[in-house]
């Protein structure tokens, strides 16, 4: 398989140009949205397309970094956070499963003191003490592709791929091909679920290669690609042909419990007949996960199949159904992963990609180089400071390289992707290399590729005029987690913009008018039939009826991903309503930004005390003479659980320019967008009701109360105004009750919201 570089500086920030404890506020919000970026399209390429971009270990240290700066601001976690998503959406070819219970991914912990942290977290979170008796299952983590098997009555019903953690796609035919797959199964309760990972070993998969080559067929990279190229088959005898295995490991919807531990539960798959892993162990607590990871470690080379990891479960399963989950990953169990590969090779050259807001992405061009046996010959390299050493005042940053062509660079990689480069050998570079030179212009479209106060990335200044950020936008508007229209992807996209068939969203709904009959027909390009086009346009006909979710996420606005966009079709309910408020507050978003830009100019001054409180008394004043609807508007906004500032001026900023929000017009005229769902709250007494945890909580912790008040229809914002509706108050709660008493809110203390909830 080629590999193929994570191209967008936009998407990466440099993860170690400065410790996280020395990063201001303003740097970090800058390198959260950088990696909102790089991880999201890294998700989509490993998941969607089994064509990773970026090597395991880079995602891993990118996450990490993530992680670590929204710990440390917690004020500045973005409603697209890398820490919200889960898997990419199903692709095209196989129809769509929605999974009764999601398929969520782990945290991921990289070091000794993970694992402890990881403990303690569990304990704080159920109220245990540091002596309290708590077990963990600790298993490998397969390298392969996750699989969900569902059982009726002890038959085989349905197998589906994870996809995007809600919906995957139908794999039955092909997996009934699998042996260690029971059709049948004895003794099973009415409905299981059985969820675990398709792989392949290593001795299959050298003969599948060795058999490839001499049919003049495609090699695979690895064994986690050959599976999961092996499992998408449109045709189940190629599958068959393939030496697939499963693993069992963990369940989904249940007619009822398994057992009453993990342990108990992992051994009942084994005694129904599914392969679970033999190196699953008990343990104690940390002393013993560390212990038996070490041995599993030991163990990698010689086990026949490739792990990359181990993951650790808490074993009772009432415990684990009290600590519940995050919104992408269960707060039960962790991955613990091994080190990453490295080796060393010449960087050829420096290319510059054009993402879809105008970011410019240096892309490494490699010798090919063989790490941990894959050939790799790109590598992402973040952004300009990054290559220059020095951010764009000329001070020198931790972790830059000065990275020039010609350079002797080392490589880092995990399991079976592209790497980036992590290390320059000085010792080896020639004479005559000179420092690289950043373009300043669009090497797209010709247009100044300027460099905002703050921003880390350089971005081109075309706008709708450059190329490549009209064909980026378009394929993002198609990709799986926005309109995911089957039959039109990214390569269909780049056809259709070059011949002018495409130009905007809109046109895709009036593909079918303009070419759908007549002398110019879709059918007759060349790689269409009637058929093809047939489908496509019934799929194009498909998606005229949207969730706003999906909608929002798909308009490409920056700094909202699908999380911020599904947050916002929540609350909102309709385009209508969201659209209303977004018009109200722009005059509220225009002083923010104002504002913020001063004191941003001010800061990097070096303003005088004084000055800097003429600023603050400046921003106030101007506050108090916005109208109080638009105030309002802000407020609502502003006030989401989990949306900030940031994504409320990107949304107003996109909605008030004139060429865009005629373009959103034009395609919402084509449009039936659905109201956001809604939870099942009937009968629940604060369902649509705004409540505010402040203070703390003795009966429960902060995040349980959270997400029981989510889980009965309430809203959960993080400040008080006219429209919260509850305002829940422990010991030690200051300006927000009071400002609820002011208000005259409904203010409770926990014993009061425990009973209005009804325990």
């Amino acid at each position: 398989m080629a590999d193929r570089p994570q191209d967008d500086p936009e998407r990466t920030g440099d993860p170690r140009s400065k410790e996280v404890g020395d990063l201001t506020e303003q740097e970090a919000r800058e390198e959260l949205a950088s990696l909102s970026l790089v991880l999201a399209e890294a998700d989509r390429a490993y998941h969607a397309e089994d064509a990773p971009e970026i090597s395991d270990a880079e995602y891993d240290r990118l996450k990490r970094r993530n992680a670590e700066i929204e710990a440390r601001f917690p004020s500045l976690k973005r409603e697209d956070s890398p820490t919200e998503q889960v898997g990419a959406a199903p692709a095209e070819g196989f129809s769509k499963v929605r999974h009764s219970v999601r398929m969520l991914s782990l945290a991921n912990a990289f070091a000794d003191e993970d694992i402890a942290d990881f403990d303690r977290s569990i304990r704080r979170y159920l109220g245990l003490g540091a002596e309290a008796p708590l077990a963990y299952t600790a298993e490998p983590k397969i390298d392969g592709l996750s699989l969900s098997l569902r059982y009726e009555s002890g038959v085989l019903v349905q197998a589906a791929t994870r996809g995007d953690g809600t919906e995957g796609e139908n794999v039955t035919a092909n997996s009934r091909t699998i042996d260690d797959i029971p059709e049948r199964l004895d003794g099973a309760p009415e409905i299981l679920e059985v969820r675990g990972e398709v792989y392949m070993s290593h001795a299959d998969f050298a003969a599948l290669n060795t058999r490839q080559t001499e049919q003049g067929a495609k090699t695979f990279a690895n064994p986690r690609n050959a599976a999961a190229g092996s499992l998408r088959q449109l045709d189940p005898a190629i599958t068959r042909a393939r030496p697939l295995r499963f693993f069992a490991y963990s369940w989904g919807a249940l007619s009822e419990p398994l057992a009453e531990t993990q342990m108990q539960a992992i051994e009942r798959l084994g005694a129904l007949g599914f392969r679970t892993n033999p190196l699953t162990e008990l343990c104690k607590g940390p002393e013993e996960m560390l212990a038996h990871y070490a041995r599993i470690e030991e163990q990698r080379a010689t086990l026949g199949y490739d792990i990359d990891g181990v993951v650790y479960k808490v074993d009772d399963l009432g415990l684990q159904e009290r600590l519940g989950f995050r919104s992408t990953t269960p707060r039960w169990a962790i991955a613990h992963k091994f080190p990453a590969e490295l080796a060393w090779t010449r960087l050829e050259a420096i290319d510059i990609q054009v993402g879809r807001t105008g970011a410019l992405s240096p892309v490494a061009r490699l010798a090919p180089v063989t790490v941990g046996g894959v050939v790799v010959s790109n590598a992402t390299l973040h952004n300009e400071d990054y290559i220059a050493g020095r951010d764009n005042l000329g001070n020198p940053i931790r972790g830059g390289k000065d990275i020039r062509v010609g350079d002797w660079v080392q490589v880092y990689r995990a399991g079976d992707v592209i790497p980036k480069v992590a290390e320059v050998d000085l010792s080896k570079r020639p004479e005559d290399t000179r420092p690289y030179a950043f373009p300043t212009t669009c090497p797209q479209c010709g247009s100044d590729a300027i460099r905002e106060e703050g921003d880390a990335v350089r971005r081109c200044t075309g706008g709708l005029i450059c190329p490549a950020q009209a064909v980026e936008k378009l394929k993002h508007f198609v990709s799986r987690a926005a309109f995911d229209i089957e039959g039109l992807g990214a390569k269909q996209i780049e056809q259709f913009y070059a011949d002018g068939w495409i130009r905007e969203p809109a046109d895709i709904f009036t593909l079918e008018a303009r070419y759908g009959s007549g002398i110019q027909q879709l059918k007759n390009r060349e790689g269409w039939g009637e058929k093809s086009a047939t489908n496509l346009f019934a799929a194009i006909a498909e998606r005229r009826n949207i969730g706003l979710g999906r909608l929002l996420f798909g308009l490409g606005i920056r700094h909202v991903g699908e999380v911020a966009a599904n947050d916002l079709a929540r609350h909102f309910g309709t385009l209508e309503a969201l659209v209303a408020a977004i018009d109200s507050a722009r005059p509220a978003a225009r002083a923010h930004r104002e504002a913020d830009a001063a004191e941003e100019a001010e800061r990097r001054a070096a303003a005088s005390e004084s000055r800097r409180a003429r600023i603050k008394e400046s921003r106030e004043a101007a506050w108090a003479e916005i109208p109080p609807e638009a105030r309002a508007a802000w407020d609502e906004i502003t006030g989401i659980d989990g949306i900030g500032a940031t994504v409320a001026v990107a949304l107003v900023t996109s909605f008030a320019q004139e060429a865009e929000r005629a373009s959103i017009d034009r395609l919402t005229a084509h449009l039936n967008v659905q109201a956001a769902e809604r939870p099942a709250t009937e009968g629940s007494p604060i369902a649509g009701k705004t409540v505010v945890f402040t203070g703390a909580l003795e009966r429960m912790t902060r995040a349980e109360a959270k997400a029981r008040a989510e889980a009965m229809g309430a809203k959960v914002a993080g400040s008080v105004s006219k429209k919260t509706d509850i305002v829940v108050a422990g010991p030690g709660a200051g300006s927000k009750e009071t400002k609820a008493r002011e208000l005259g809110l409904m203010v409770l203390d926990e014993d009061g919201w425990l009973e209005l909830i009804g325990g």
